[in-house]
């Protein structure tokens, strides 16, 4: 890919590190074509946030690409990732410290699929209060984390995969496809709550989104030094 290209419009596919927020990437990657391009301006977008704690696929938009944002955003995503049963966090991920421990004896192999088929199909999500939904003008996990009371509106999803093992219980080990707007720690909190236990995401990767695979991604430094070695 040469600059010519960056410049007009591309899409470029990332694989997320860890504990890098998904403005993070857009901000390394702008500030070094900017640098490269020899401009003070140039439009840098994502289309789907990962959180801090999650990995992989992150799809890049740049230049006049940045108009298919929404396009991209509405495709069906997949991700992988592990679910430990028996705690809690108030983020329903690792963001937060555990706050309470459940009993999972009495989870058996029967009860985990009968909760694992409820989840497929139609329905309604409450997402996290640690997450980006607007209350009041407010970011929900901007009062999350202030103390406040959140009360947030459910989304209406769809799941149309969902599997599992639990061959290191109480970790579950998942891959789910499913519709934008899915909040898969919801799901890792409800999946625990429907086992009369706990549910936390304590690992969680997108592998896929739309036609883009993170098969086809390379990573932040890769696509860097293509820029660096770009020549219009």
């Amino acid at each position: 890919m040469n600059l010519t290209e960056f410049a007009s419009g591309s899409t470029i596919l990332v694989d997320k590190p860890l504990k890098w927020t998904s403005f993070d990437v857009v901000n390394k990657l702008r500030w070094n074509l900017k640098q490269k391009l020899g401009v003070k301006k140039i439009k840098v977008g994502h289309a789907g946030t990962l959180d801090p704690l999650a990995t992989g696929l992150l799809i890049i938009c740049i230049g006049k690409h940045t108009k298919t944002i929404n396009d991209i955003m509405v495709g069906e995503k997949t991700y992988t990732g592990k679910i430990l049963l028996g705690k809690t966090t108030p983020s329903y991920d690792l963001e937060s410290e555990y706050n309470a421990e459940y009993p999972v004896d009495h989870i058996t192999a029967e009860i985990m699929e009968e909760v694992r088929t409820s989840f497929l199909g139609d329905q309604e999500q409450v997402p996290p209060i640690f997450s980006a939904k607007q209350v009041d003008g407010k970011r929900a996990y901007d009062i999350a984390r202030a103390g406040g009371d959140v009360k947030l509106k459910p989304n209406s999803i769809h799941i149309s995969d969902f599997t599992i093992d639990a061959q290191n219980f109480p970790e579950i080990a998942f891959e789910v496809v499913c519709s934008k707007g899915t909040y898969i720690r919801s799901i890792a909190h409800d999946f625990g709550k429907k086992l009369n236990s706990g549910g936390t995401l304590i690992e969680l990767r997108r592998t896929r989104s739309g036609d883009f695979s993170i098969d086809e991604a390379k990573t932040v430094d890769e696509w860097i030094e293509i820029i660096q070695d770009s020549a219009l």
